[in-house]
């Protein structure tokens, strides 16, 4: 899998206030935009669906995403927190510029996708289980350049 075209640091957390206070007061960034969604996806065991509160917010050119988990398919968030931190990192995310392509390739190496979803035309996205060797997570996303300005993209 490649590490290229990289825009994003993950972390999951139980509480997403205290978890942007840590922004506001370690870091001196208060630019998160907070939102609740829920979205299909599947795992290599079933399919459904998966709801967390987010943040997002751009630092220079990274994009920092703060994930509290709250129902549905939430195991991969789930087994990253810690009852004793605040927060923990899970993943870093990669801009994919030929969806098909990558996923073929995903494919014929057997990578190991722990979940994925997305909606077709405008955004997809999986994570590939790198704790193997990176201990975290690879995120892999495609977007229409729309979609890139829209969430702020540099």
């Amino acid at each position: 899998m490649r590490l290229d075209h990289q825009y994003q640091n993950a972390y999951v957390t139980r509480d997403l206030d205290a978890a942007l206070e840590i922004f506001r007061s370690r870091y001196d960034f208060d630019g998160f935009m907070r939102i609740e969604v829920s979205y299909p996806l599947k795992t290599p065991r079933r399919e459904g669906s998966a709801s967390v509160k987010l943040a997002l917010g751009w630092i220079g050119n990274v994009q920092y995403e703060i994930i509290q988990p709250v129902s549905g398919l939430i195991d991969v968030y789930q087994e990253g927190l810690d009852h004793d931190a605040p927060m923990r990192f899970h993943h870093v995310c990669m801009r994919v510029s030929d969806w098909a392509e990558f996923r073929a390739r995903v494919d014929e190496e057997r990578r190991p996708v722990v979940m994925e979803g997305g909606t077709p035309g405008h955004l997809l996205w999986l994570y590939v289980d790198a704790r193997d060797t990176l201990g975290h997570y690879l995120e892999y996303c495609w977007m229409t350049p729309e979609r890139w300005t829209a969430m702020g993209g540099r």
